[in-house]
């Protein structure tokens, strides 16, 4: 296994968990993360759509059912990673480190992926380079 085969998927796997963790954390301490939110500013109903994403984006880049799919799963995990980083950064309460560690996880999970997976996203620059 290359470097770049065992970067990918260590990447992907943490990410993953990461954001299955969040889904769970936010199913199972719903009171509290509503809480945070309101800390936050943001309505509680964005807990129920964000359960949904942390749920399906890990799914859609896992099974990568369609690489389309799999890179719109990316870009909302970039942007989310981002939104929370400046949130916590923000309140300025220090939670901003694991949103950060995302963040760099789901970098080299992209960048990495068109020389693990078998069918290559036409969206990763070509000095990434892919199995082709």
């Amino acid at each position: 296994m290359t470097p770049y085969r065992i970067a990918y998927w260590v990447s992907t796997a943490l990410l993953c968990l990461i954001y299955l963790g969040g889904a769970a954390a936010y199913i199972l301490q719903r009171p509290m993360v509503e809480e945070g939110f309101a800390h936050f500013g943001y309505p509680s109903y964005l807990i129920t759509v964000l359960i949904v994403a942390k749920i399906a984006a890990p799914l859609a880049i896992l099974s990568r059912i369609s690489v389309p799919l799999s890179d719109l799963a990316y870009a909302g995990m970039f942007f989310h990673l981002l939104l929370a980083i400046s949130a916590h950064l923000n309140a300025g309460d220090g939670g901003f480190f694991p949103a950060l560690v995302g963040l760099v996880l789901m970098l080299v999970s992209f960048f990495t992926q068109n020389r693990a997976r078998k069918t290559s996203s036409p969206n990763v620059p070509q000095k990434f380079g892919s199995l082709a």
